[in-house]
């Protein structure tokens, strides 16, 4: 009996301890202008659905005006080879009615919102006020209790904005304040436009972690190569648990400013968690298909 309950206690600590990778085809491409054909982003996807990693941010339910790349969300969806995939999906919601349609579909499991703490973003990304989006937040977690799905909100512009607005550290923690009380259970906190240090995120997600334990919080980062892993390490030694990446640093937010900063990319968080021998069991082989692929959809990346 005590060695059961021991080894009950060794699943659940080292259990926490599995770093968890979103892959981000979607973030990726979002903000191209040349529209990529559905059967290569099919094909593209399910290269990504056969490595391994935990989730993989597919696309979007949104307004097509808004993000015209991703009006073949639900298409793509349909042709996805899931059944020998352990990944899970996740698609990006600005509203409750593109909440109510990524529900209708039970192959997805995660539903993000982008929750901006500064106003003009809230404004430019989602055409809501900051009031707005935290009912929109209640509402989908609302469908998501009711369909079996999980919200997962991301605090954007979580590390400061270039548009003037008021920003500290103090106000992403009451942010995280209020999304505990509304029942979120995953938080990213997301560097919109490239702009976190390393000391910000290090008290981050060391404030954050300590003071709300049931949820769990990861990094949505954007870095230029120079200082991508100084970012990386200094959110997983304070707490991070699931790291947001792009394979070859592709994309970035469209609505931030005008020059896109590149997504984290994947490989790099993968090489990090390598040195640390904390990487999740992914399959290699598949991930360098994926490496080359990523060229021939998005073409090379920029230097």
């Amino acid at each position: 009996m005590y060695l059961l309950l021991f080894d009950f206690k060794l699943q659940v600590v080292f259990g926490s301890l599995v770093m968890k990778i979103i892959e981000c085809p979607r973030d990726a491409m979002q903000g191209l202008p040349d529209f990529i054909p559905t059967e290569r982003k099919v094909n593209y996807i399910n290269q990504l659905l056969k490595v391994g990693f935990h989730t993989i941010d597919f696309g979007s339910f949104v307004s097509p005006k808004a993000i015209p790349q991703l009006r073949d969300t639900a298409d793509v969806l349909s042709k996805l080879e899931l059944t020998s995939s352990s990944s899970k999906l996740l698609a990006i919601v600005a509203n409750a009615r593109g909440g109510a349609d990524a529900c209708n579909y039970q192959e997805i499991s995660y539903l993000g919102f982008p929750l901006s703490i500064s106003e003009t973003f809230q404004q430019r990304n989602t055409n809501k006020s900051i009031i707005e989006a935290l009912n929109i937040v209640n509402e989908l977690q609302e469908l998501c209790i009711k369909h079996s799905k999980t919200q997962v909100v991301y605090i954007s512009m979580g590390f400061g904005n270039p548009y003037g607005d008021p920003y500290d550290m103090g106000v992403v923690e009451n942010f995280a304040d209020i999304l505990s009380t509304l029942g979120i259970e995953i938080i990213s906190l997301a560097d919109t436009i490239g702009v976190a240090q390393p000391d910000q995120i290090t008290y981050l997600f060391k404030s954050l972690t300590s003071r709300f334990s049931k949820i769990e919080f990861g990094a949505h980062l954007h870095a230029q190569p120079f200082n991508s892993t100084a970012k990386i390490e200094a959110a997983y030694v304070s707490g991070c648990q699931r790291f947001d990446g792009a394979i070859r640093g592709f994309g970035g937010c469209p609505m931030a400013k005008d020059e896109l900063v590149g997504n984290m990319p994947t490989e790099e968080i993968i090489s990090f968690l390598d040195s640390k021998h904390d990487a999740p069991e992914l399959n290699r082989n598949e991930f360098e298909k994926a490496l080359k692929m990523a060229e021939l959809v998005f073409g090379p990346p920029a230097i």
